[in-house]
């Protein structure tokens, strides 16, 4: 069986974070590990408490998963301190980790900073360059890139110029503020759309999460990059479609849409 390792915070309401990670990847058929980079107190309507783990923890957490269980495939989610970004880029430098997926989560889609100028700094200078591909969304790819994307055009441009920066490939989540649900990849000197149809479903939460983790899960299988995009983005489809609808706020998605519950007929 084909490993991967998620790097990322805990959701307490299953929705993000580690949970959809483990969820996506398990749906994946792939292995799935975790080292946990902070406890969440949140639901569907907001995040009360968050409580980090120290360096040292988080430090030993890797060691076990790699010294054991090598992933062959890593992903990461948002880490807020730069101090734990330091010791993720250490320890996969160290391990020799392939088929890195880091999802840059530094800012919110409404345009809210999420994690301050030294993680993003350290996060740049340290993690980025490690990556095979890194999934920024629209206010991401700005802070990277450093340019104003207000069209199709302005996101290739500011793919281009952080693939060119950072020596990775790049996937340009679109969104809701440009070219709606289409994504686009820069991976060296190709350019490739990927478009699909916006699902009318106000519960989104960690679709940026799953759809990373499905990536990071079809490089683990060994499956080329832009085909791994491709299913990734048709899962993330899939799991929006289902329109599971729980929780009084933006909730969760449906990541064992595609799984059959035959699990009674072995008791």
């Amino acid at each position: 069986m084909h490993t991967a390792l998620t790097i990322a915070g805990s959701d307490s309401s299953g929705g993000a974070g580690i949970q959809a990670d483990i969820k996506t990847m398990t749906a994946h058929g792939v292995y799935a590990m975790s080292a946990v980079t902070a406890l969440t107190a949140q639901n569907t309507t907001g995040v009360t408490a968050i409580m980090e783990v120290t360096p040292a923890f988080l430090e030993q957490q890797l060691d076990c998963i790699f010294t054991d269980i090598r992933p062959d495939a890593v992903k990461t989610g948002m880490v807020s301190s730069h101090v734990l970004i330091e010791v993720i880029a250490e320890r996969l430098t160290r391990y020799h980790a392939q088929n890195l997926v880091v999802d840059p989560v530094m800012v919110a889609t409404s345009g809210a900073r999420l994690i301050g100028e030294d993680a993003i700094q350290t996060l740049c200078e340290k993690l980025l360059p490690l990556a095979a591909l890194v999934t920024p969304n629209i206010p991401e790819s700005e802070v990277l890139s450093g340019r104003s994307i207000g069209s199709a055009e302005q996101m290739v441009d500011a793919a281009k110029a952080i693939a060119d920066k950072y020596g990775c490939a790049v996937l340009c989540k679109g969104g809701h503020r440009v070219n709606d649900a289409n994504d686009l990849l820069v991976d060296g000197s190709t350019a490739q759309w990927f478009r699909s149809p916006r699902i009318d479903n106000p519960n989104t939460h960690g679709t940026g999460c799953t759809l990373s983790s499905a990536i990071a899960s079809n490089l683990a299988k060994g499956v080329p990059l832009e085909e791994a995009v491709r299913q990734a983005k048709a899962y993330l489809t899939g799991a929006l479609g289902a329109m599971l609808d729980l929780g009084k706020g933006s909730g969760p998605m449906n990541h064992a849409f595609a799984i059959t519950n035959d699990v009674m007929k072995f008791i």
